[in-house]
């Protein structure tokens, strides 16, 4: 029963949209009206507002490391061990992307899962925001850093933690965080993905969005 509490109050936690949220306390579109229509920083910043592209970053991340923590400070409490952490790990991911207070239409989690990371093991977030940032530097697609960091995040933590419970919440994220950025393979392989700092325009229509 209390492992379904900590599920549901993570998914919950998930679902808020910071980017929804922080562009309509500043006044501006709702990011799922123009470029990508995903409801994440990366679209956020294409409004040309870097501070509410990093409100909205910190906050996804945040959200993610929050939903994690709270389950494993107080989960011993309850009797609740890594199974709660690992639920909380994947049931906050679950709620970016599909959200239950926005019609279940989320953003591609590379925050949230970041926030995730750095609350299981502070340097397994660090290394996966490590090569994120080399990647998008030297490639400058938002898409293509996510990609990368998705596939060294549970590498990585097999080398460096070794077997855990938690570790099958980390590689079904990077299974989802793959999932979601399939259109942007498709762009990348077609090279008419957007890089960083692209331009704000309409959203495209469903099937067609990048990053």
């Amino acid at each position: 029963m209390y492992n379904l509490i900590v599920a549901v109050l993570a998914y919950l936690i998930g679902s808020v949209s910071f980017a929804v949220i922080v562009s309509a306390v500043l006044g501006l579109s709702d990011p799922r009206s123009y470029g990508s229509g995903n409801p994440g920083a990366t679209n956020v910043l294409r409004s040309g507002n870097k501070t509410a592209a990093i409100l909205t970053l910190a906050g996804d991340a945040l959200k993610g490391w929050l939903a994690v923590w709270l389950a494993a400070r107080f989960g011993p409490r309850f009797g609740l061990n890594d199974e709660a952490v690992a639920l909380a790990s994947i049931a906050v991911f679950l709620g970016h992307l599909y959200p239950v207070f926005f019609r279940f239409k989320g953003g591609k989690g590379v925050a949230t899962a970041a926030g995730v990371l750095f609350a299981v093991q502070p340097l397994l977030g660090l290394a996966c925001v490590l090569a994120w940032l080399v990647v998008a530097f030297a490639f400058r697609y938002s898409s293509l850093a996510a990609l990368a960091a998705a596939v060294c995040a549970p590498i990585l933590d097999a080398l460096l933690f070794g077997g855990h419970l938690v570790a099958l919440a980390i590689l079904a994220m990077s299974v989802l965080l793959v999932w979601r950025h399939r259109t942007n393979i498709s762009k990348l392989m077609a090279g008419t993905e957007s890089r960083i700092g692209g331009r704000k325009k309409t959203a495209e229509p469903d099937g067609q969005r990048g990053g």
